[in-house]
């Protein structure tokens, strides 16, 4: 391997999926050199690219960073497992594969609170530019980019019929959940190609493999940033066994996602000057925000025994089914094998007061007390529904100097009463859907809660027992201004020239749906702006001199 250089145009931290695409993007100037660093190891683990490969990369130290929140006195004491992707691709290697956008009022939002360029027509274009969409271009979606979307190859009778019963409970079915507004009972499109995983690192990284201006570099820990005279110069990064300073020519970009960039800006004395001065860092530069506004979706998952219909616990449970599951795989790449952890989505309001869709169903022909542990031995389905828009907020802090030592994660789940009220008609919800005509030949009965939590208090226990996260965390460098914001609506850090974030993180307010593809667009527009920027700047003399004259 050819030594590193001392310095690069670009110092981008974290292969995730918003580092991998800008890596692309910026690297496809050849007068620049992209250096894109990465603490875990190359996606050549089977177990990425086989989509039920999940099982396997979730609590596996070889792509999962096996993070856990503190107890959560809103789940009853309860720490739940923190999934983040620790492997070229990041959390795009390990995760459900779903393809959403939000609602178009979610980046409304963020504009209308003072960020500008991020309105829902702002970003719409990004969202097509990065798409490679199975039905083509047009209006909505794009086809010459590089994230592929398309159908999943599935086919279950019983996700057929919890569709017929969410329209007779009022969610209609429909097409696209892709449009603006996701209110609506669908299929969930996914991030694969012919029934394999399509992760960031194939999709940006692969076709750009010889550039000789991008370096990837695996087994890099970010320590923290480089910081002199106000301006972020490089990164302390260790590699191979010891550590040593990158410089950045142009820009440092902080690509690791709602837990590793706060933690890094922390390490480097960024932060709030209470938690610094506590672990023994000194106040580089006081930021209160970083690592606060942490959101997440709280799924609540409610299991259905049924009767009379396959369900997967079924077919998994014996040894001719898993036979029969490979070889289906093997030769025609689809079957259970190829299924997304979810197959069957719905949006819709917990009551009629919400204005837009503020709950999200994901719904799977199987059921298990928690991931990682086997299947019932009962036939059953699991209706998964969480609060897309929480009103609870958490935090992320290290503990101390050491990377290997993992942030302390409290999310703070259910700490609203507003939130309590959302997961209770959630559960009401769920049971009229499941007590509607066109699932009563399969004859459900509630096996999670249980039907013995009725009442507003009950169900309330019901969601601090059954509650667990899907794995969304966003929010803790939030774009915006006043004290708690980190960035501005240029991505840059404030206060620090030469340091921008681009990730989950600078959500200032969590999106409506999976989070995987607008994290993808915020890269798209961080990378915009930098090329912008840059262009401005390279410009600028040839203005004065034209001035002069």
């Amino acid at each position: 391997m050819d030594p590193l250089q001392d310095s690069y145009d670009y110092l981008i931290a974290g292969a995730g999926p918003a580092g991998c695409l800008l890596a692309n993007r910026l690297s496809a100037d050849p007068s620049v050199s992209v250096l894109l660093l990465e603490a875990g190891g190359r996606d050549n683990y089977p177990w990425i690219h086989i989509p039920v490969g999940y099982l396997y990369c979730i609590g596996n130290p070889r792509t999962d960073w096996c993070y856990d929140t503190e107890p959560q006195a809103g789940l009853n004491g309860r720490a739940l497992r923190y999934p983040r992707g620790r492997v070229l691709g990041g959390s795009s290697s390990i995760n459900g594969m779903i393809y959403m956008r939000g609602q178009a009022g979610d980046y409304d939002a963020w504009a209308a609170a003072g960020n500008p360029g991020w309105a829902w027509q702002d970003v719409l274009p990004l969202f097509k530019r990065t798409e490679n969409h199975y039905a083509g271009d047009s209006a909505l979606h794009g086809a010459a980019g590089e994230w592929r979307v398309e159908r999943q190859r599935l086919s279950w009778a019983l996700l057929e019929a919890f569709r017929g019963a969410a329209a007779q409970s009022g969610i209609a079915s429909i097409e696209d959940f892709n449009g603006g507004d996701n209110e609506g009972c669908s299929y969930f499109q996914v991030n694969q190609r012919s029934g394999v995983r399509w992760n960031a690192s194939k999709a940006f990284l692969r076709g750009i493999a010889e550039r000789p201006n991008l370096r990837v570099l695996t087994g890099a820990e970010v320590q923290r940033v480089a910081l002199a005279s106000g301006r972020a110069e490089g990164l302390h990064v260790r590699w191979q066994g010891r550590e040593q300073l990158l410089r950045a020519r142009r820009e440092v970009l902080l690509c690791s996602g709602a837990i590793g960039t706060p933690a890094i800006l922390q390490r480097s004395g960024i932060g709030a000057p209470s938690l610094l001065q506590q672990v023994g860092v000194g106040v580089a530069h006081a930021l209160p925000g970083v690592g606060a506004n942490l959101q997440d979706h709280l799924q609540l998952r409610l299991v259905y025994q049924v009767s009379g219909v396959p369900t997967l616990n079924q077919i998994a449970g014996s040894l001719w089914g898993k036979a029969g599951m490979g070889l289906e795989y093997l030769f025609k790449r689809s079957g259970p094998l190829a299924m997304a952890p979810s197959q069957l989505g719905a949006f819709a309001r917990s009551s009629p007061e919400q204005a837009s869709a503020n709950l999200q169903y994901h719904v799977q022909p199987l059921s298990l007390e928690r991931f990682g542990e086997p299947l019932h031995a009962f036939p059953a389905f699991t209706a998964s529904v969480c609060n897309l828009r929480p009103y609870s907020r958490g935090s992320v802090a290290i503990r101390s100097l050491d990377v290997a030592d993992a942030p302390l994660i409290q999310p703070n789940y259910l700490s609203d009463t507003r939130d309590l009220a959302v997961a209770a008609d959630a559960i009401r919800l769920t049971r009229r859907i499941a007590a509607a005509p066109a699932l009563a030949a399969f004859k459900p009965v509630e096996y999670k809660p249980g039907p013995d939590y009725q009442s507003e208090e009950d169900l309330h226990r019901a969601a601090a027992e059954i509650g667990t996260t899907i794995f969304h965390p966003v929010g803790t460098c939030k774009m915006g201004q006043g004290p708690d914001a980190v960035v501005d609506a240029q991505l840059r850090v404030h206060g620090i020239a030469g340091l921008r974030i681009a990730d989950a993180s600078i959500m200032p307010s969590i999106v409506s749906g999976n989070t995987c593809s607008p994290v993808l667009m915020i890269a798209e527009k961080a990378a915009e702006l930098i090329l912008q920027g840059h262009q401005r700047l390279a410009q600028a003399p040839l203005r004065e001199t034209v001035l002069a004259v």
